[in-house]
């Protein structure tokens, strides 16, 4: 009786660490599964982190780009401001220096209000000029320096900042006058108001417009380039 509870027991103890010796492996594997799957987590991050450190400095870039054209463009409207007209014999001596080549006000009163207006826009009095220029397009509506005035009043607005009010004043001009030779120098300051106010897919649109409606003018070539850098 003595011998089989002995015998008993032993088969009870040899079946334990049966059982603890299959256990053993099952927990060292679920130990491996976790470990990989951490290691894996841990590489997916680190390349998530890497990727989003990458956006971040082609970000920067593009920003930086970005500033870069706004800066050239003031520079271009300052420029743009002192262009004198070309214009050759007795008709260039009598072409006022601010006036577009080959336009002149017949009414001398006309004429002085807006040679007064561009005076302030050249000295970078842009609050003035602004307030000149729009007096000027409300008095003489029908000049033939209108449109002119229209895009200085617009480049006046850009110059205070007044981005919305520049939209506004050269998508004016761009709609009563599409074939003026300003035309496509106002959708391109339009574009820069539209940078500005952090509007891409808007400014992305209007230099596309540029490069459609007038791929022979200079700012279209300009145009080309800031799509690159909004792409």
């Amino acid at each position: 009786m003595r011998d089989r509870a002995l015998s008993l027991r032993s088969l009870v103890i040899s079946v334990s660490i049966a059982c603890a010796g299959l256990a053993a492996p099952a927990h060292a594997f679920a130990d491996d599964e976790a470990r990989r799957a951490i290691l894996e987590l841990r590489q997916q991050v680190q390349q998530q982190n890497e990727q989003n450190q990458r956006a971040r400095l082609q970000l920067a870039d593009q920003i930086q780009s970005l500033q870069q054209e706004i800066a050239q463009l003031r520079d271009q409207l300052e420029l743009i401001s002192r262009q004198q007209p070309n214009s050759g014999g007795a008709q260039g001596q009598q072409q006022h220096a601010g006036n577009p080549p080959g336009v002149n006000a017949a009414d001398p009163q006309e004429q002085a209000a807006y040679d007064g207006a561009i005076d302030q826009f050249r000295k970078a009095q842009y609050k003035d000029a602004a307030e000149s220029l729009a007096a000027f397009v409300a008095l003489y509506p029908n000049s033939p320096l209108a449109p002119t005035a229209q895009f200085y009043l617009g480049s006046s607005r850009y110059a205070m900042k007044d981005f919305k009010g520049a939209i506004e004043q050269l998508n004016t001009l761009v709609q009563n006058s599409p074939d003026n030779p300003r035309a496509p120098d106002a959708l391109l300051v339009i574009a820069g108001s539209q940078i500005e106010m952090n509007n891409r897919a808007g400014a992305k649109s209007t230099l596309q417009r540029i490069v459609r409606d007038y791929p022979t003018a200079p700012a279209a070539n300009t145009a080309k380039s800031r799509l690159q850098l909004l792409q």
